[in-house]
């Protein structure tokens, strides 16, 4: 199908707006401008609290926002341990705080969003180290935050998809409980690929090209080859646990978000895979714009309650 209208006038926009370079955007000219983007995620859903913690990382103390759904229980309730996006360089729990409410208002699920370390002050794999660490410490911890360990997910949008399912492939074979579920939103999967959906989206489509490389560098040195970088190069993607996607038809992670989801089904994971038809990178976050994107996130946390019930 075209692509929506709403999300084609919101890329004209764009367009015609002045803005840094990509392929020479400072780190400070990335953070502003992602600042802005996340603003257009609309109003905020309500939850039952927000709280904000600390907890030991492996760089030093490691933030993290804890947002439990109104409908709460005194039951041990699922939960979700999130990773937001920004190309590992740009993000934190502000940019996400209407996302995160979100998901944990619509699905039913607490959702503890992980303010990681960005590159290039904290290069590779700092951010791996940290979504490692506060994974476990929430797993360690589940019974004191009213969560059950057998319902907890991993997951994250674009960089912090990446990060989602590096922990999970991290934590194959480990002690249990397992993780029970990745929730991946247009990961990035494949940094060196070029697929046709990178090559017809390379620039126009909000997630340049340039802006990748850039990213990339910033967060290097590393080798692009390598499967904590890009998880679609992964020898073996057997154990992992069950596995959501959303992808969007515009997006250029288009192509390697559905050879992921392929290649796990061919490891005999269990896989929902959903490319939102219209929708371009980062739809989930423009849903105060774009009232398609509003409707696909609301399925997002309808799956995601389903998945964990």
């Amino acid at each position: 199908m075209p692509i929506d209208p709403h999300a084609r006038r919101f890329l004209d926009m764009v367009a015609i707006a002045p803005s840094a370079d990509p392929a020479r955007m400072t780190v400070e000219e990335r953070r502003e401008s992602f600042v802005k983007l996340m603003a257009l995620s609309g109003s905020q859903v309500a939850v039952g609290g927000v709280e904000d913690r600390t907890i030991p990382g492996p760089g030093g103390p490691l933030a993290i926002r804890l947002y439990r759904p109104a409908a709460g229980t005194d039951a041990a309730m699922p939960a979700l341990v999130y990773f937001h996006g920004g190309g590992l360089v740009a993000g934190s729990l502000e940019t996400h705080d209407a996302l995160c409410r979100t998901l944990a208002g619509e699905s039913g699920v607490i959702v503890i969003a992980v303010d990681y370390r960005l590159a290039p002050e904290h290069p590779f794999p700092a951010a791996i180290e940290d979504a490692n660490a506060a994974t476990a410490r929430v797993m360690a911890n589940a019974a004191s935050l009213g969560i059950d360990p057998e319902r907890i997910a991993v997951g994250g949008d674009s960089a912090g998809g990446t990060l989602a399912t590096v922990v999970c492939r991290e934590a194959r074979g480990g002690a249990e409980p397992a993780i029970a579920l990745q929730l991946l939103l247009c990961p990035v999967l494949d940094p060196a690929a070029e697929t046709p959906s990178r090559q017809e989206f390379a620039s126009g489509y909000l997630l340049d090209r340039a802006m990748m490389r850039r990213d990339l560098e910033h967060y290097g040195p590393c080798d692009p080859l390598d499967p904590r970088v890009s998880p679609l190069r992964a020898p073996d993607l057997g154990g992992m646990p069950r596995t959501i996607i959303h992808s969007a038809e515009f997006d250029p992670l288009r192509d390697e978000d559905r050879a992921y989801a392929e290649r796990l089904l061919q490891a005999g994971v269990a896989v929902d895979h959903t490319c939102h038809p219209g929708m371009i990178h980062h739809f989930y976050g423009l849903t105060g714009i774009v009232p398609a994107a509003r409707t696909s996130l609301a399925a997002i946390c309808r799956a995601l309650g389903d998945a964990l019930s």
